[in-house]
């Protein structure tokens, strides 16, 4: 467990920022379980990081929280303690490769969607200490989309869907833009192609999810690109070690890096409101629905 002088330190660098970053919240989501969201999360931050952003990737992945499994780590805190046992955001970080911090989700991850009114306040003032010192907060969500869990997708500046060629996972990708679509029509949303055979059938996958989301849902998409399949993820996967890392020059890790420099590249264009101010706002509102008494 760090102690109190260490965590200070933690805190003091942050806040030595000559200046202070833009913090984006995005959600990565999938339709379907089995699609590697949570391998594409986790190597996509670390393509975002190689490129000089701050990330934070927070695991909310309910029953399946497993980043720090394919980082390597054991962490000794989980988002839980910030809620039961009272610790700083600060104190629950574990770092990763490429300066990426990391919070993972741990076993008790229900109960971040069963907090009390007090708990609720504590824990929105711990995530409004994030701003600024982060380019990028990365929600690693469950596939599907639970009640909880979707307060977090919604509440986040935009979203990135991941899906496989497979029909099945294009289906289910669809039926949940949808929903989310229902329910903000507003929230900017990207597509991501894993485990593809081709470029060209990444490309039409993404296309032909574009275009219906066009057609029927009156939505624009933008395509990252796409990460196709390639036996080295899976080797890194059983080394517990990111495949961006482990093999760099493997099909897989130029296609993701190729995708977070898209995705960059889309950062850039000019922002017209302030996206962590918005994200906090959002998330209260969704906390406060209907808050269990102490």
């Amino acid at each position: 467990m760090r102690d109190q002088a260490q965590n200070l330190r933690k805190v003091m660098e942050h806040n030595k920022e000559d200046i202070k970053r833009h913090t984006k919240v995005i959600s990565v989501i999938s339709g379907k379980g089995g699609v590697g969201k949570s391998n594409i999360s986790l190597n996509f931050s670390l393509s975002l990081a190689e490129q000089g952003k701050k990330v934070l990737l927070f695991d909310l992945d309910i029953g399946m929280a497993n980043l720090d499994i394919l980082m390597g780590l054991m962490p000794s805190s989980h988002v839980v303690d910030v809620i039961e046992h009272d610790r700083s955001i600060w104190d629950i970080m574990e770092e990763g490769p490429c300066g990426i911090q990391l919070i993972a989700g741990g076993s008790g991850l229900t109960k971040v969607f069963e907090m009390t009114a007090a708990k609720q306040d504590r824990f929105s003032q711990q995530m409004a200490l994030l701003d600024g010192c982060f380019d990028f907060i990365v929600f690693d969500m469950g596939a599907g989309a639970s009640e909880d869990g979707l307060n977090f997708i919604l509440a986040s500046n935009e979203t990135i869907i991941i899906t496989t060629p497979e029909p099945t996972s294009i289906t289910d990708a669809y039926a949940m833009l949808k929903y989310i679509h229902s329910k903000d029509p507003f929230l900017t949303s990207s597509i991501l192609v894993n485990r593809t055979e081709s470029n060209i059938e990444g490309k039409q996958t993404a296309e032909n999810l574009q275009r219906v989301a066009r057609r029927f849902l009156e939505k624009e998409l933008s395509i990252l690109g796409s990460v196709p399949y390639d036996k080295h993820v899976l080797k890194a996967v059983k080394q517990q070690s990111p495949f961006r890392l482990k093999y760099p020059a493997s099909p897989a890790a130029k296609a993701i890096k190729a995708c977070a420099n898209s995705f960059i590249g889309k950062e850039n264009l000019p922002e017209k409101k302030p996206a962590f101010r918005q994200f906090l706002t959002q998330m209260k509102g969704f906390l406060k629905r209907g808050p269990k008494n102490d």
